[in-house]
C-alpha cells in the first residue's frame, strides 16, 4: 500500500503557535486568562457552555486513536465490577464467616456472609470471563476482535486480563465516577480511556462491536445490555450477536418471557440474544455470526 506525504500546512499548526504564545506568556500584562489561546485556556473549556464542544472533543479521541491503532472491530465483554476472582472471593468469605463468629447473630453480620457465599459462587464468572478475553485474543489479530470493556475490576478486568494473558491487545473504556474507580492493570496502556459523558462512553462501546457478551452484573450491566437490545430491536444498528453470559443468573434476574405474556415485547424479540455458560460455547457462536455474514 503506497502511503501517501504529509500534506504540506498552510497555516501554522497548532503546536506551533501554542510554542509562540507561551514565549510572550511571561509578560506582567499578558496574565489575564483572556488572552490565553482558547485550546490551552483550562478554565474557558470548562465551563458549561462548551459542553457541546467537550462532547464532541471525547467521541473524537478515542475515535482517532483507535484509527490511529487500525483497530476495525472489538468484542465488547462487560458484567459486575464486583465479581472477584476465586482467591479473593473465597479471602472475603473467611473474613465475613470470622466476623460473624465474633459478633453473634448480628443481622447485617449474617447478611454480609450470604453475600460473601454468592460473590464466591459468581467468581467461577471471573474465570470464565479471563478465559473468554484470552480465546478471543488468541484466535484474533491486533485489528479484528479486540477485545474491549468498561475498563474497570471485576468482570472487566477478567476479560482484559485473559486477552493479556495472550498477547493481545485489549481495550478499556473507564468513566470518572465519584468514588474514585482505576482502570484496571490488564488494558494496554495505549487503549485505555478515561470518559466524562456516559452517553459518550456507550457510543464507542458499540460503534465497533461484533458481539456484545454480558456476565452477570448490576444496573450497569443491565443498563448496557437493554440499550443494545433496544438499539438493535428497533433497528437503529445492525444486528449482532448478544450473548447472556450464566443463564442460571439471568432466568432468575429477569422474566423475559412474562414481557412477551404482557404483550410489551413480540415473541421473535426473545430471539435478539442467546444464553451461554462456557467461554467456548460463546466463541463458537461469534465465529457461526461471522461466518454466516461471509
Amino acid at each position: 500500500m503506497t502511503v501517501k506525504p504529509p500534506r504540506r500546512r498552510i497555516f501554522p499548526s497548532a503546536q506551533e503557535d501554542a510554542r509562540i504564545a507561551g514565549k510572550a506568556a511571561a509578560a506582567a500584562h499578558l496574565q489575564s486568562p483572556s488572552y490565553r489561546l482558547a485550546f490551552q485556556d483550562p478554565e474557558f473549556l470548562l465551563r458549561d457552555e462548551l459542553r457541546p464542544v467537550r462532547l464532541q472533543l471525547e467521541l473524537l479521541k478515542p475515535e482517532l486513536i483507535l484509527q490511529e491503532h487500525h483497530i476495525e472491530s472489538t468484542i465488547v465483554i462487560f458484567g459486575s465490577a464486583r465479581i472477584p476472582e476465586p482467591q479473593a472471593a473465597a479471602e472475603e468469605l473467611a473474613t465475613a464467616k470470622a466476623e460473624l463468629q465474633r459478633g453473634g447473630a448480628d443481622p447485617t453480620l449474617r447478611r454480609n456472609v450470604r453475600i460473601a457465599e454468592r460473590k464466591a459462587a459468581n467468581s467461577r464468572y471471573y474465570e470464565e470471563a479471563r478465559r473468554l478475553g484470552r480465546l478471543i485474543a488468541a484466535h484474533s489479530d491486533d485489528h479484528r476482535f479486540v477485545v474491549m470493556t468498561g475498563g474497570g475490576p471485576g468482570i472487566m478486568e477478567a476479560a482484559n486480563r485473559g486477552a493479556h494473558d495472550a498477547g493481545g491487545l485489549s481495550i478499556g473504556l473507564n468513566i470518572v465516577l465519584p468514588h474514585e474507580q482505576l482502570p484496571n492493570p490488564y488494558i494496554t496502556p495505549d487503549l485505555n480511556f478515561q470518559f466524562h459523558y456516559f452517553a459518550i462512553r456507550k457510543m464507542h462501546l458499540i460503534m465497533r462491536a461484533k458481539a456484545l457478551i454480558a456476565f452477570p452484573g448490576g444496573f450497569g450491566t443491565l443498563d448496557e445490555l437493554f440499550e443494545t437490545l433496544t438499539l438493535i430491536q428497533t433497528g437503529e444498528v445492525r444486528r449482532i450477536p448478544v450473548l447472556l453470559f450464566g443463564r442460571e443468573f439471568w432466568e432468575r434476574v429477569i422474566r423475559f418471557q412474562a414481557l412477551v405474556d404482557e404483550g410489551t415485547i413480540a415473541p421473535q424479540d426473545l430471539d435478539l440474544f442467546n444464553f451461554v455458560d462456557t467461554a467456548e460455547t460463546a466463541w463458537d457462536l461469534i465465529l457461526q455470526s461471522e461466518q454466516a455474514k461471509s
